[in-house]
């Protein structure tokens, strides 16, 4: 696989973070909207800690945590949207959308890779691969058999010219409690029913009263305590202070890429290595002209809204309260109350299960072995639909290990993950099995000094159960994308390679050219490069791509393959590959490109039949006549 920017370690990290929701009074809003920014955005930049937590575990053992992330979002309730286990249209739409707006930047670091004869010229870096991943885990919705992506904690936030603040409190307190218990509303979900709620008082320093707004924090620190408030002051920047004051947006590049533009329609619907034998067949002479005549917008990402500029009232002293607002969250609220909930949960377990210690103490008892049972997945009966009650030993297990992964206590997190997969394994519940086997496996590869070796055959279970089993392909390419990262980090590529591949599929073009892309980057950094391999995943993906409807992905593949095939006697091969070349940089409107690539189909000895021949022939020259004619007219 292709170098990425974040370690293995920091990309498991940052795809499971402390949930976090947002309950905003309408002044509270006015106040952040002079920013262009509602508070969940104003506080996302500044969401990553930079100071170590503690917190202590169930043996009363001090656990650091470093490098935390927490993530911030508004209340959104909506109805329940059943899990088919596929990306519905919109979902698909956005991820084509990610990896059309992240092409190969100009003059880009590329890798001379030597092997053998060649010397390849390969992307150091795959962007659009990293930017797919991270929004196909950004969009993945909450489910029921796990709780990492559940809301631990909710910010009630009030402005401090509303006439009575605490009453605006109240009902936003209320309102929370209203969404969370009533069973009127299935989403957003919820980690525990005594969720964490912290009272932000929001003061605009440009026009509010200072004084007044000191004075309520005051009561709120009676009220709710000092660890469960703050009085937040923004706004700091006068008009006197000039349009000439640099002041960073760190905001853009976190706001959605909303203004993405989907254009060239899919062309090639041929298999990779087969050639058109007709002139009339998708993609010949016939398709080219109609690739001319249509009226193309090529895809462009042009950010958000030209012109809008976000925290123009904010000064630096005030990205640096937003900075001290979320550590001061975190450490007084949020990670005591995760703390609290971890110790309450091991009681309970303690309780039920009649043993004297904690599950900590019990690791070596209770996990010296173990393994997956032996019948294999396909033996088990489907009860992959099974649902527990909320209240279920087993699901407070499942609680207490996504919690303790959740601060990077991972000893912990496995230990419990393992004993809830053996839980739910016995009692045939496939889909809650599947996510413990994957999340145990995940846990011990980021424990600290590798205590154990990474279990493979866990994630290999898990991909094959919520695959097979529970027809869920969107949580096994989840699991695949986990387990691809931790193989590669280990250099065995050969394993990873072999995994992505097993997950391609017919459903989803897009997917399955990115995985055989990153397939072809793990053969060619093995240990000794397998070349042809390499170069033959690349025309696999660029063929996906093509089909996906991503022209400039598919024309990169084809045209790094074509540096093994080139001058090598495989003249068939080769010629396809110039065919294709040719026939997308035309589509692309680059037709000196094509011209080059037609060129090279009619200067060797072909071995093309006279049919073949003749419609590159044919090809060739409108290429060419269209080529020639642009030139006239810009002259």
């Amino acid at each position: 696989m292709a170098q990425c920017v974040q370690s293995v370690q920091e990309f498991i990290q940052d795809s499971f973070v402390p949930m976090v929701a947002v309950l905003c009074s309408e002044h509270a809003e006015q106040v952040t909207r002079k920013n262009n920014l509602n508070f969940s955005e104003l506080l996302r930049p500044f969401c990553r800690l930079t100071s170590e937590g503690h917190m202590r575990d169930p043996n009363n053992q001090v656990q650091v945590v470093k490098n935390l992330r927490i993530s911030v979002n508004n209340v959104v309730t909506r109805p329940s949207v059943p899990t088919s286990g596929v990306h519905g249209p919109a979902q698909r739409r956005l991820l084509s959308e990610v990896v059309s707006a992240c092409q190969p930047a100009e003059g880009g670091v590329a890798n001379v890779i030597p092997a053998g004869d060649y010397d390849l010229n390969i992307s150091a870096t795959t962007p659009w691969f990293e930017a797919y991943r991270e929004s196909f885990l950004q969009s993945m919705p909450a489910s029921d058999h796990e709780f990492l992506n559940h809301y631990l904690a909710c910010l009630l936030v009030v402005s401090s010219s509303e006439a009575v603040p605490v009453e605006q409190f109240l009902k936003l307190s209320q309102e929370q409690h209203r969404i969370q218990h009533n069973g009127e509303y299935t989403n957003p979900k919820w980690f525990i029913p005594n969720t964490l709620k912290y009272y932000v008082l929001l003061h605009d320093m440009s026009q509010g009263d200072e004084q007044r707004a000191d004075s309520v924090y005051e009561d709120m620190k009676q009220r709710y305590g000092s660890q469960g408030c703050y009085l937040l002051k923004i706004n700091s920047r006068t008009a006197a202070a000039g349009t000439d004051e640099q002041i960073p947006d760190p905001w853009s590049q976190y706001l959605n890429k909303s203004s993405l533009q989907i254009s060239v329609n899919c062309l090639d619907n041929t298999h990779p290595l087969q050639l058109e034998t007709a002139i009339d067949t998708p993609g010949s002479l016939d398709s080219l002209r109609a690739v001319a005549a249509e009226t193309k917008t090529t895809t462009v990402y042009t950010g958000m809204v030209a012109g809008t500029s976000h925290g123009a009232c904010l000064t630096l002293n005030d990205h640096d309260r937003l900075r001290l607002f979320i550590q001061e969250f975190t450490f007084r609220g949020l990670l005591p109350h995760i703390e609290k909930n971890i110790r309450q949960l091991n009681d309970q377990l303690v309780s039920r299960k009649g043993l004297s210690r904690s599950l900590f103490s019990a690791t070596k008892k209770w996990f010296g072995g173990g393994k997956v049972p032996e019948k294999s997945i396909a033996e088990l009966k489907n009860t992959s639909g099974l649902l527990y009650p909320p209240e279920a030993p087993e699901l407070q297990i499942r609680k207490m290990a996504d919690l303790c992964f959740l601060v990077q206590h991972y000893e912990l997190a496995y230990s419990c993950y393992h004993t809830a997969k053996k839980d739910f394994l016995s009692d045939q519940a496939m889909l809650y099995a599947a996510g413990a086997l994957e999340m145990a496996a995940v846990s011990a590869f980021l424990q600290g000094g590798a205590p154990r070796p990474y279990p493979a055959h866990y994630m290999d279970t898990a991909i094959q159960t919520y695959r097979d089993v529970c027809k869920n392909k969107v949580l096994a390419e989840r699991c695949a994308l986990f387990s691809a990262e931790v193989l590669k980090s280990q250099a065995k590529y050969s394993d990873a390679a072999t995994l992505l591949i097993k997950m391609t599929c017919e459903d989803s073009d897009l997917c399955s050219a990115l995985l055989l892309e990153q397939a072809a980057h793990c053969f060619i950094n093995m240990r000794n490069p397998m070349v042809r391999k390499f170069a033959f995943h690349m025309i696999l993906a660029g063929h996906r791509f093509s089909k996906a409807g991503q022209k400039r992905h598919a024309l990169r593949c084809y045209c790094q393959a074509m540096q093994v095939y080139k001058g090598k006697g495989w003249s068939l091969a080769e010629d396809h590959i110039n065919f294709t070349i040719g026939r997308q940089s035309f589509t692309l409107r680059q037709p000196e490109n094509a011209v080059s690539a037609f060129r090279h189909i009619l200067t060797n000895d072909s071995q093309q039949t006279s049919t073949q021949q003749g419609a590159f022939l044919r090809e060739y020259l409108y290429v060419y006549r269209v080529t020639h004619s642009q030139y006239t007219k810009t002259r």
